[in-house]
């Protein structure tokens, strides 16, 4: 892959929730795919001038790629529920570096019997092993957990590298009857999402907070909607009674998002928020659903920007156990350039943000790759990166 410089950054966004901005550093160096220095531009000039490719930011702030936790792939760069060509490739136009697949459910025909179950997944995980849509990095291969699954097949399809589980699409008489094939996959190292909230198109089930407490997933996905959101008593109740991560999606209610966000600011559970996008869904195909979640929030929670862009990023590799999401030596160097957009009363990306507008974003890195120059998909960055070499 060779190696890259970013240099010229005005501001680097860390990705830790903790300590958002990284202080006094203005270059980060990749090779071979992986982060390999962090600093100013005075200290690694040597290594500067030695890169395959320098890539400036022109003032612009530096970030790491967006997570989206919560994308319903299928196979290949194609959506099923929308009938949509290469809307991945679009997604990364919005910041998207990396999915995590939220369960195949689109899949026409899904098969439902025990085999057919790990297949798909088995296949899925393969399948985007191999493959990377415009550069993401796509976690395929959820199983969707029915009760025809035994303790055995966790086995094999930990085996077959199957680590992603979804509970509440599966043929259970009550929702309960899941809990001992969640702790199984766990037991396997699955990190597990569950339903949560009302019934969605797909024909999930409608899980309200008791149920989710005693399933006990690693998280409640879309806690804010999905589409119907969890009511503000079990959101509650799920932050006081449990440790799971909770999940705010554009394709939910931005009002549950906000409530949750200002509840978990008020008991210190705010590295419990992930963020995803729940689409493509009945509300389309969003290549800014993760971008602007984040936006939304910037603007209107009291989380700052630099804070909020956490939420997509550094909280969801924690959650899910990845090697990316932050500007750190040694992460996987997905990577943005952003500022604000040409004509915002912002200066700079975060500021841009905190008063609602969508930042341009003006390079995607991922794998340490330049993938392309200006976002198709983003109003123009008012200070546009260069690429040289």
């Amino acid at each position: 892959m060779g190696t890259l410089a970013v240099v010229d950054a005005g501001m680097l966004v860390s990705g830790d929730l903790t300590h958002p901005l990284i202080e006094a550093a203005d270059t980060v160096l990749c090779a071979d795919g992986v982060i390999t220095a962090v600093g100013r531009i005075e200290e690694l000039a040597q290594e500067v001038a030695e890169a395959d490719q320098v890539l400036s930011a022109a003032g612009a702030t530096v970030a790491p790629g967006l997570i989206d936790s919560h994308g319903h792939v299928a196979f290949g760069d194609y959506s099923p529920r929308q009938k949509a060509v290469d809307y991945l490739e679009g997604y990364v136009h919005g910041g998207i570096t990396r999915t995590i697949s939220a369960g195949e459910v689109h899949v026409p025909g899904r098969p439902r019997d025990r085999e057919g179950v790990k297949a798909l997944a088995i296949a899925a995980r393969a399948s985007y092993d191999r493959y990377r849509p415009g550069g993401m990095r796509v976690h395929a291969g959820n199983v969707l957990l029915e009760p025809s699954l035994t303790y055995e097949d966790f086995g094999h399809l930990a085996r077959c590298g199957v680590w992603l589980a979804k509970f509440g699409f599966g043929a259970y008489e009550k929702a309960r009857d899941g809990v001992e094939q969640i702790r199984w996959a766990k037991e396997h190292g699955s990190v597990v999402m569950c339903h949560a909230g009302g019934a969605s198109a797909a024909g999930s089930a409608s899980l309200r907070a008791d149920d989710l407490l005693a399933l006990d997933p690693t998280v409640c996905g879309h806690a804010n909607g999905g589409p119907t959101a969890l009511p503000d008593g079990d959101v509650d109740l799920l932050l006081s009674e449990s440790g799971m991560a909770l999940q705010l999606v554009q394709a939910g209610s931005l009002r549950a998002a906000l409530r949750i966000v200002d509840r978990a600011l008020d008991t210190g559970a705010e590295a419990r928020l992930v963020v995803g996008s729940d689409t493509p869904s009945g509300f389309g195909v969003m290549p800014l659903a993760v971008l602007k979640t984040v936006v939304e929030l910037s603007a209107l929670s009291a989380l700052e920007p630099a804070r909020a862009w956490a939420l997509a990023t550094g909280n969801v590799a924690d959650v899910w156990g990845l090697p990316a999401g932050r500007l750190l030596v040694g992460a996987e160097a997905d990577l943005l350039v952003l500022d604000a957009p040409l004509g915002s009363a912002a200066t700079t990306a975060l500021d841009a943000m905190a008063i609602g507008d969508m930042p341009g974003i003006s390079a995607v890195v991922t794998d340490g790759v330049p993938r392309f120059l200006a976002s198709r998909n983003t109003p123009r960055a008012a200070r546009p990166a260069r690429l040289d070499g």
